[in-house]
């Protein structure tokens, strides 16, 4: 039989809908790594869609936590991003709030 837990339930943490995302958060803990990144290089480490890599991209971007740079590199097209300190805020808070919403199970 199960024991009773006797704490009082406290108010859930809330998690960033925007980080939330799996590919978005494995995006940014990617971002977080490096000073920047290509598009080239970021889908290589998620193994995803050219479609599916740009559209999360660009809900980062859109919430400030990612800036992107285009440009031509012997004629060809780059993306470059870079995580901001806003993301890198977010990314952090996020982490805070899980780690509170988990509690002493992190901790088994």
């Amino acid at each position: 039989m199960p024991e009773e837990v006797t704490e009082s339930p406290t108010e859930l943490p809330d998690l960033n809908p925007v980080i939330h995302g799996k590919l978005r958060l494995a995006l940014l803990s990617l971002l977080s790594s490096v000073e920047e990144a290509e598009f080239t290089w970021l889908r290589a480490k998620t193994n995803s869609t050219d479609g599916n890599l740009g559209a999360q991209l660009l809900k980062l971007e859109e919430a400030g936590y990612v800036a992107v740079e285009k440009k031509f590199v012997l004629r060809k097209p780059q993306t470059i991003y870079r995580m901001t300190e806003a993301g890198r805020q977010a990314l952090t808070d996020y982490v805070q709030a899980l780690k509170q919403l988990l509690g002493a199970a992190i901790n088994a």
